[in-house]
């Protein structure tokens, strides 16, 4: 059975992140708050996990979670042949609406989808999930919605959608933005932004004029 944590209550922050972290140890789902809608996410590092994951929003292999990560120094631990301005663009809006595809460490044993040798990665700016991340290590997230619904803006929403194939939900109130991150493909040799979100094109070209706009 799912359980709710009010993440505004001290006590039930506490337990709901303990009980987040059994979750994600077991392969199961959590719904977690972020800076811009709630997300859905196990292990990066659980195949099952991931598997399921996509199983609950009713998407296939094609559509790879991105990652999120606690703190900026993960980055390398994650992606390889980083350009100059992906640290850059890390210094000006992590933790933020923000997610940056690189090619990710081949060394790394993990399955998100048909990735092609690339992972989408985030730092959020919200406290609950920064928390929870700390504890867990990376964690695969997507929007908590079903396929061409939606995200979800509450936990209330996300639970509406997901119902009991998810372990653990935490309910932070309504996410602050209510819109998704911004994406940008730094795999090739000029930056290409691929989805408009939070943070607009403008912003971007203020730490990396030569952003294009992939829409």
């Amino acid at each position: 059975m799912s359980q709710r944590y009010d993440c505004t209550d001290p006590d039930e922050l506490q337990s709901g992140l303990e009980a987040a972290l059994l979750a994600t140890r077991e392969g199961s789902l959590v719904v977690l708050p972020t800076d811009t809608v709630y997300g859905l996410g196990c292990d990066a590092f659980d195949p099952a996990g991931v598997r399921r994951l996509l199983a609950a929003k009713g998407r296939g292999r094609e559509m790879p979670p991105p990652v999120l990560i606690s703190a900026r120094t993960t980055l390398d631990a994650l992606a390889t042949g980083l350009p100059d301005h992906a640290r850059e663009l890390a210094e000006k809006f992590w933790p933020g609406p923000l997610t940056m595809i690189c090619r990710h460490q081949s060394s790394l044993r993990w399955d998100l989808g048909d990735t092609r040798g690339t992972v989408a990665i985030r730092m959020p700016d919200q406290q609950v999930a920064l928390s929870l991340l700390a504890r867990t290590g990376p964690l695969a997230v997507s929007s908590a919605n079903l396929t061409g619904k939606p995200a979800a803006t509450t936990a209330a929403e996300a639970e509406e959608m997901l119902g009991e194939s998810v372990e653990v939900y935490l309910d932070d109130g309504p996410a602050p933005k209510g819109v998704p991150s911004s994406i940008v493909d730094l795999t090739p040799d000029v930056p290409r932004l691929v989805r408009a979100g939070a943070l607009s094109l403008e912003e971007l070209r203020s730490v990396v004029p030569a952003t294009e706009d992939a829409g």
